[in-house]
């Protein structure tokens, strides 16, 4: 006699996605106590100058990130009060690539690296402006040696 099952729910991801959503999970395990979010004055007043003189080829993800990002990452994304500076080191490529900005971006992100609670899901910025401010942010992390 066979026993009818119970309905489950599953949330089938393309294969590629589903690769990077595991590896971008895995790879963040860091202490969440790690140092201080926020830049110090002198690192932040550094980091905005730098932000003020971006070069055309990122000036339309500075505006994009402006519009959807600063207010929690800060103007130069050196963090505030509700948001982690996204110019730190712990979302250096090798450890963050770009596809985790996207997923952060679609499926919003728990709290892991910091305090400050989960981001949202941001359902109205699209992929390719994503992509924008993507490239702004690494722009500006290179300017501060992070590769």
């Amino acid at each position: 006699m066979r026993r009818a099952r119970k309905p489950t729910l599953a949330v089938t991801l393309p294969i590629p996605l589903a690769s990077v959503l595991v590896i971008v999970l895995a790879g963040c395990q860091a202490d969440e106590s790690a140092g201080s979010a926020a830049p110090g004055d002198e690192a932040r007043a550094h980091l905005r100058q730098i932000a003020s003189e971006a070069p055309a080829e990122v000036a339309q993800g500075k505006r994009r990130f402006e519009q959807n990002c600063s207010v929690c990452h800060g103007p130069a994304a050196d963090g505030t009060a509700q948001g982690p500076p996204l110019a730190h080191k712990i979302y250096e490529p090798n450890h963050h690539a770009d596809a985790a900005f996207t997923l952060a971006v679609r499926l919003g992100v728990r709290s892991h690296h910091w305090r400050f609670g989960d981001m949202p899901a941001l359902p109205h910025v699209t992929d390719d402006v994503v992509g924008e401010i993507t490239a702004y942010v690494r722009w500006l992390q290179r300017q501060v040696g992070i590769q």
